[in-house]
């Protein structure tokens, strides 16, 4: 299945196919992505010795501080939660794909950790597994663009109604 480009983005963006909120720039449409910012929530972990169980019923915030701050520092290795200042509305023939940004990937950042895909017909904002893979304390700040989102097509429709639905 295809990718968008610019200008089928933007089509889609138009006709109201793909809703983002806040409204983007033009600047942050790509060849073939949208860039997207980093709000000012993130989830830092308790206690780095918990040991923490791996099950269908795990919730990560159980095991995190909610932080609200205009930038945070992470150190090497460490993992924390963030959030996307941008809603991501899309119908039920479009699904995303979440990636970093090489210019940050090439300082040891590590955008997500393997949930890059989102399912057609989600209305919520993405939530970032972030991890400092360099050997340097790494800081983030709200508002800058840190991500980015491509989109593709779907061989028929589906809608996601699951357990992150409404984040």
């Amino acid at each position: 299945m295809p990718l968008l480009t610019n200008q089928a983005i933007k089509k889609e963006l138009e006709e109201g196919n793909i809703k983002i909120t806040p409204p983007l720039s033009d600047d942050q449409i790509s060849v073939v992505s949208v860039d997207l910012t980093l709000a000012d929530d993130f989830w830092v972990y308790k206690d780095q010795s918990t040991v923490i169980p791996i099950k269908e019923e795990t919730n990560y915030l159980d095991y995190t501080d909610h932080i609200k701050t205009d930038m945070i520092e992470i150190k090497p290795q460490q993992t924390i939660i963030a959030i996307t200042k941008e809603k991501i509305n899309l119908p039920g023939n479009i699904c995303g794909w979440l990636e970093g940004r090489s210019r940050f990937a090439r300082l040891g950042l590590l955008i997500h950790i393997s949930a890059g895909l989102i399912q057609p017909g989600v209305d919520n904002h993405q939530v970032l597994e972030i991890t400092n893979l360099s050997p340097n304390t790494l800081s983030l700040h709200a508002g800058e663009r840190i991500c980015q989102l491509a989109f593709q097509r779907c061989e028929g429709e589906a809608f996601y109604k699951g357990r992150f639905e409404n984040q």
